[in-house]
């Protein structure tokens, strides 16, 4: 089977499925022998729910308008544990539609069985979408650019590290053995003989998402010790983040096939960098594909400065969208690489937001902010959402930055419960992304604080138990 086969050569992701392209993918599956599809549904998380569902069974759902799923499943924690009894949770009691995105249909590469993958958009029974499913929330953010005549352009950097496998969740995660046989020790940012060492899972990594299509630019080797960063080429917001979505799946596989982990926890180690998702965002008209960051001289415009003051003001009050854990803000520190405040600068990555050095027609900002545990629906959708209620109010970028960030005073909240209690009073993010799904998503992570508040750490044992 070729590369070309392993994907449906069907519409962009999001594009109308008329019968055609339904018919078209029917002859792809059955071509292919595709014993099983999995449906795939990304929750609040960015976790993956949905079922497992054979060919003929998948191609009846497709004709009948997807398969049949709680409802309940995007009030789910992160523990598996759903919400009950609260504002939205206690107002879900029946199924929604599962429909697929025949524009996502890939074969999954690394079973032996052929196997395809699917990505679906949460419908009510009546056709309506889901609000608090993440990717109608992107969907319905890029509607109001889309009203504007404008179209957003994203593209992240993905960190991530590679760990040993542990079963103890009480020892600190290690630094896995490399090719050389030796685990890594220092900080070797860039290191080309560093990232060489794990060349068969870099390897692999690029081998499944060219047979699923995600479409990863260059790789690097971070700070930390076994830490990677992919960089994904630019695109659409909604195929972007379904690539991320994709992608975290697949490099843990690739990891598994070397006996390694890989993880997406935002601050994994006690003492070394922390891993992010920096997202590159620009926008352009959509008649005829002109940056508005740039007028025709090649000069910053007014829409440049009015979307970072947009973020400027809106990324604070947006945070746990951008870091949506407990351990999220254990990266945020001011010893950190990561940014403490939203002030902005050209070419500082000290700065939380920041304006690459771009020829006029890739002009754009990078939000720094974001971690590499966030959603990325959830978190693409927040900072165009920032953005544009910069442009919409008018509101001026603040004094650009030209020194170390980090020597300035925090600009961030350093604990969940805070950063969920700004979203939970911004009135304009509300409006923008939905109401209840900003409800549903302080509900649900106000339930993992909970569990998060029972545990009683090695650290209280350590200092607490005999000596208070």
């Amino acid at each position: 089977m070729t590369d070309d086969d392993q994907s449906f050569p069907g519409p962009p992701a999001g594009s109308p499925q008329d019968d055609g392209v339904i018919e078209a993918a029917i002859d792809w599956l059955r071509g292919r022998v595709i014993d099983e599809v999995e449906c795939l549904v990304p929750d609040m998380n960015g976790m993956m729910r949905g079922k497992i569902v054979p060919r003929e069974e998948f191609i009846r759902a497709l004709k009948s308008g997807g398969v049949r799923l709680p409802e309940a499943i995007f009030v789910q924690a992160v523990t598996g544990d759903t919400v009950n009894d609260t504002k939205v949770a206690s107002e879900l009691d029946g199924d929604i539609r599962a429909q697929p995105d025949l524009g996502t249909l890939r074969i999954v590469p690394w079973y032996k069985e052929p196997t395809a993958q699917v990505i679906c958009d949460a419908l009510h029974m009546d056709g309506t979408p889901v609000e608090f499913a993440p990717r109608n929330v992107l969907r319905r953010v890029l509607k109001l650019y889309a009203d504007k005549g404008l179209r957003p352009v994203v593209a992240p950097e993905v960190e991530f590290y590679l760990v040993t496998k542990t079963n103890d969740n009480d020892v600190p995660l290690s630094a896995p053995k490399g090719f050389s046989g030796r685990a890594e020790s220092g900080r070797q940012a860039y290191g080309i003989e560093a990232a060489n060492e794990f060349d068969p899972i870099v390897e692999d990594i690029y081998a499944f998402c060219e047979a699923t299509r995600i479409e990863i630019g260059t790789m690097a080797h971070e700070s930390g010790p076994a830490q990677l960063e992919m960089n994904f080429r630019h695109g659409d917001p909604i195929e972007i983040a379904d690539q991320v979505f994709l992608f975290k799946r697949t490099a843990r596989q690739a990891a598994n096939r070397h006996d390694m982990y890989v993880t997406f926890m935002a601050q994994p180690h006690e003492d070394e960098p922390g891993s992010a998702m920096h997202v590159h965002q620009s926008l352009v008209r959509a008649d005829d594909g002109t940056n508005i960051f740039s007028d025709a001289e090649g000069n910053d415009t007014e829409a440049l400065n009015h979307y970072i003051g947009g973020l400027q003001r809106f990324v604070p009050q947006a945070l746990s969208l951008f870091c949506p854990n407990v351990n999220s803000y254990r990266r945020i520190r001011r010893e950190s690489d990561a940014p403490i405040n939203v002030h902005w600068g050209r070419d500082n990555r000290t700065c939380g937001l920041r304006v690459p050095d771009a020829p006029p027609e890739a002009r754009r900002v990078e939000n720094r902010v974001i971690g590499v545990d966030a959603n990325p629906y959830l978190a693409i959708a927040a900072t165009l959402a920032c953005g544009l209620i910069g442009m919409e109010e008018k509101i001026p970028a603040g004094e650009m930055i030209t020194f170390d960030a980090h020597t300035l005073p925090f600009g961030l909240t350093e604990h969940l419960t805070d950063a969920l209690r700004l979203l939970s009073e911004c009135e304009p993010l509300r409006a923008v992304l939905g109401r209840r799904f900003a409800d549903a998503f302080v509900e649900v992570k106000t339930l993992e604080w909970q569990f998060y508040n029972k545990v009683i750490s090695s650290w209280e044992r350590e200092y607490l138990l005999l000596n208070v």
